[in-house]
């Protein structure tokens, strides 16, 4: 378990925040009137893990939240009434949710309790949202209109006169409520925070908030920087101290976007809970300049081309103008790698990207190409995404690159509606001494993913198996604008299952690899399981099309699902490869590919949308070893295994009734393991 949360859009002015607080502070429990108060913008995960953001539902005619705890009578009868308003106001577009801010209550029993109440209910563990929202009491519920972000009702979830059901009727007919406030019978809920309200003045911004802001922010928000304004005084913090506040309410920033409840990181950016509640509540008391110096000024930074120090080589690929709008293919470049003898690579960073490169790939090819062009994944030396930061290695662990042939390069670039040049640099840095441990990749994927048009959150998800012992060093998710959450669990080979890194929120402007602290130990047998949950509805601001069904594809109006892992296998050194194991792991990652329901059988319904493994339904019945129907993991190798050798054999006709043997289906099993 660890800490928490973020920073990043437009949020509600300082003095709007001192007045909620204000109000909610010195009220009596049920005696606040809450109706007219703007609705601050958060993100929070429900019981799956899956986020929560209010403003994401602007498109709603309501949103209806309900304060909860557990084992409480009210909380209960609450839920129920809230499931049948559920089934009935759903379809019409009102989004209903439930906050526990109680402090008894902690996530892992949100978790365990909520599993099947039928709404999702928010862990408010710091309490940042049920306090400014003016919570007091369990059953408390809020009606918010969207329009206005304002709350539409305060009450019971029933009343004799109303309650949340005429609420709802009256938002949807494009009326006011007859009935705006209701007393409340519900069990307090406490918050401490509220008393101290008054000192929260007193938080120095010299001693206390500057020096956190220096530590978590200022690398990106400097002159120059990725950030879209620098924190290098005062009144610049000041200013944005709304923002700021949101941000952190909202997870959005730093761009570190796992959830704070599971995994532990060596590259962690997130800020602690206390650093949170110091930052918004400073924010929340206006923002006061205090005594003392301003450390932010006093000390500029001045962010480095390479933060790792100077590379021991420097690739410039070579430059491309990106068109304001259309299409653009894949640009697969290739410059000469003038290597006279082997090295092993150690890290791998990346300077000058313009905001038109969706991702870039670095690999190695064995050839100099007079046309500059080639890629090959079969020499992975790391990639880039928005966001993203230097390919490291683990300790004496690295990636061996032959002497001769070319650096090589796969250039996704994406147009953002203005013309640019885009002058990608990439910076190795080698091993003076070659490493003890052989440095893999692989990735959980999902070729046969398919979002229906329209669906706000579908799921989808894939597995691989490791075949041997592995020690994991990083891991990555990725996928593309229909993205809307991600989640990487182990299962053990005792069936125990440990959820490892959660992204309630995913953001695709940030492709970030989190490194495991420490390294993540995978048992032989263990199943590497991705979740994602993507949204192809019209709410979601950065849909290209919700009325096109979806499937895998390369460009970002396509969609994918691919969690990579960098690891190393326990029993591989250096002195002693073993291709064997990573050969049966690439079997496995395209078999968890196509096992939808991970019955350990693939059938042929669930091998659709990807033609280059489409193929294998003509060989189903010829390896069909227990005549059931489907492919079970030896009968699939089996299947595999007929397609290479029949691609490697000239003029070798195929079988009766099986299709020509597709060459792409091994190059993608290539492709997506990075070996």
């Amino acid at each position: 378990m660890k800490r928490s949360h973020k920073l990043g859009l437009l949020g509600l002015g300082i003095a709007g925040a001192v007045s909620v607080i204000a109000l909610t502070a010195t009220a009596a429990p049920g005696a606040v009137k809450l109706v007219g108060t703007r609705v601050d913008n958060f993100m929070l995960p429900d019981q799956t893990g899956m986020g929560h953001e209010l403003f994401y539902y602007k498109q709603a005619p309501a949103v209806v939240i309900v304060s909860a705890a557990l084992g409480d009578d009210t909380s209960k009868k609450a839920a129920a009434e809230l499931a049948k308003l559920r089934t009935q106001y759903e379809g019409k577009g009102v989004h209903f949710l439930m906050l526990n801010s109680s402090q008894d209550d902690s996530r892992d029993e949100i978790m365990k309790q909520a599993a099947d109440l039928g709404v999702p209910m928010l862990a408010d563990e710091l309490q940042l949202v049920g306090r400014s929202l003016g919570v007091t009491k369990t059953g408390e519920a809020f009606v918010v209109n969207p329009k206005t972000w304002t709350i539409a009702y305060h009450g019971p979830v029933a009343d004799k006169a109303a309650g949340v059901a005429g609420a709802l009727d009256a938002l949807l007919a494009g009326k006011a409520p007859t009935v705006t406030e209701a007393s409340i019978k519900g069990k307090s809920i406490a918050f401490p925070d509220r008393a101290k309200a008054p000192d929260w003045k007193k938080i120095s911004y010299a001693k206390d908030v500057a020096p956190i802001l220096a530590e978590k922010c200022v690398v990106c928000h400097t002159q120059g920087g990725m950030g879209p304004f620098a924190m290098d005084k005062y009144e610049t913090v000041k200013t944005m101290a709304p923002m700021i506040r949101e941000s952190l309410r909202t997870k959005r920033m730093p761009p570190f976007h796992s959830d704070a409840h599971w995994g532990n990181w060596s590259n962690d950016m997130l800020l602690s809970n206390e650093q949170i509640k110091t930052v918004v509540n400073w924010v929340e008391a206006g923002a006061p300049r205090g005594d003392g110096g301003d450390p932010l000024a006093e000390k500029k930074y001045v962010p480095p081309e390479w933060p790792l120090g100077q590379p021991d080589a420097i690739v410039e690929i070579p430059a491309f103008d990106v068109p304001e709008s259309g299409y653009i293919d894949y640009q697969e470049r290739s410059v000469d790698a003038k290597l006279t003898e082997g090295k092993w690579l150690k890290a791998t960073a990346w300077a000058g990207s313009s905001p038109a490169v969706h991702h870039a790939l670095a690999g190695w090819i064995p050839e100099v190409r007079e046309d500059g062009k080639g890629f090959s994944w079969n020499t992975s030396l790391g990639g880039y995404g928005p966001g993203g930061e230097a390919n490291l290695t683990p300790a004496d662990t690295g990636i061996y690159i032959p002497p001769g042939g070319s650096y090589a390069y796969q250039m996704h670039y994406t147009s953002n509606g203005k013309k640019v040049t885009d002058k990608t640099k990439v910076g190795y840095y080698f091993y003076k001494e070659p490493p003890k441990n052989i440095l893999r990749q692989t990735s959980v994927t999902d070729f046969s993913l398919e979002i229906p048009a329209g669906a706000s959150r579908h799921h989808e998800t894939a597995y691989l198996i490791f075949p041997d012992d592995a020690e994991i060093f990083g891991t990555q998710p990725h996928c593309h604008s229909r993205c809307y959450s991600t989640k990487l669990t182990i299962r053990y080979p005792d069936g125990r299952e440990e959820v490892l890194l959660n992204q309630p929120r995913y953001d695709f402007g940030w492709q970030r690899e989190y490194h495991f602290e420490p390294m993540l130990a995978v048992p032989k047998g263990s199943m590497m399981i991705a979740d994602y949950v993507f949204d192809n509805s019209e709410q979601n601001p950065a849909n290209p099309d919700p009325k096109h069904k979806v499937t895998f594809g390369e460009q970002t109006s396509e969609e994918m699902l691919f969690t990579f892992m960098r690891f190393r296998f326990k029993n591989e050194t250096v002195d002693n490869r073993r291709d064997d194991l990573m050969k049966e792991l690439q079997t496995s990652v395209v078999f968890g590919a196509f096992d939808d329901d991970r019955n350990g059988e693939i059938t042929t319904v669930e091998l659709r949308n990807d033609p280059r493994f489409g193929a294998l339904k003509g060989y189903i019945g010829m390896v069909d070893a227990n005549k059931n129907g489907t492919l079970n993991i030896a009968e699939w190798t089996n299947a595999m295994n007929i397609m290479q050798n029949m691609r490697n054999r000239p003029g070798a006709a195929p079988a009766a009734g099986a299709p020509k043997p597709d060459a792409g289906a091994e190059a993608m099993v290539n492709n997506v393991t990075g070996q």
